[in-house]
């Protein structure tokens, strides 16, 4: 094989190893021409410029680290984190995460989540901090959504093993008699005099920490909507979710008609 060629150049010398040096160092030129020809022939959409050998050897598996697909060459000690892309454009990178979401989704129990939101709107689960301050700014965001006449399902799961007082609010958000205000108010930053404590809450956020740690959650906010995983508070992707599930005008109109 081409490497072994160019491996070889690092070995100790013997009689023939110029020989072989050159050789190895044709082979390696005529691969990388090869490889070259073959790139461009597959996608034929690009343009390529500095070609070469990549520092990565052996073969490569991937993984799934905080939501999100990576690849680690074991041989050289590469991690690399990238989007794979097959011959007919297919992201299998998002594939991968996608089923991964689908795999995580399934163990997630909508019914034990607090619910915030209208029940006929779309549904977004969400894995959440009262001390984040990107989950603080994601609940501004849902809220001006709603403002405009796109409001959001949201399935909310606490990640309490991040923030030291996060557990305690969480807690205290599901022991009070009106759990959506007491989420919205910890969201705008208000903190209560005294946090509420209960053994049903408190078994609750105990049972969200079991589910981050079994889903894999290790960031905040995190959220799967229409089976897709979701890192951090991504505008972008929250939008086109809510540009997909928009209601057309005329449906819209007959919904808020008088009756």
């Amino acid at each position: 094989m081409p490497l072994h060629g160019a491996a070889a150049q690092g070995m100790s010398p013997e009689r023939h190893e110029p020989a072989r040096s050159t050789h190895g160092s044709t082979s390696l030129h005529e691969a990388v021409a090869e490889a070259q020809v073959k790139l461009q022939q597959t996608f034929t959409n690009l343009q390529f410029e500095d070609f070469g050998p990549a520092p990565v050897k052996g073969p490569i598996y991937q993984a799934m680290a905080g939501g999100k697909i990576v690849y680690y060459a074991p041989q050289s000690e590469h991690m690399l984190f990238a989007t794979v892309y097959d011959r007919n454009g297919i992201n299998l990178t998002a594939l991968a995460q996608e089923q991964g979401a689908m795999r995580r989704q399934k163990a997630i129990d909508p019914a034990k989540a607090l619910a915030i939101g209208p029940v006929d709107a779309p549904t977004i689960i969400e894995f959440t901090d009262p001390d984040c301050p990107y989950c603080q700014a994601l609940d501004r965001f849902w809220s001006a959504k709603a403002a405009e006449g796109k409001p959001v399902r949201r399935l909310i799961f606490f990640v309490s093993g991040i923030h030291p007082t996060a557990a305690a609010k969480a807690e205290h958000i599901l022991c009070s008699p009106d759990r959506e205000e007491a989420f919205n108010a910890a969201y705008s930053g208000q903190t209560a005099p005294v946090l509420r404590q209960c053994a049903a809450g408190h078994d609750k956020v105990a049972e969200d920490a079991e589910l981050v740690a079994k889903v894999g959650i290790s960031g905040t906010p995190t959220l799967i909507a229409d089976g897709k995983l979701i890192s951090g508070f991504q505008q972008a992707e929250l939008e086109a979710f809510l540009d997909r599930h928009a209601k057309p005008a005329s449906a819209k109109a007959t919904s808020d008609a008088p009756r």
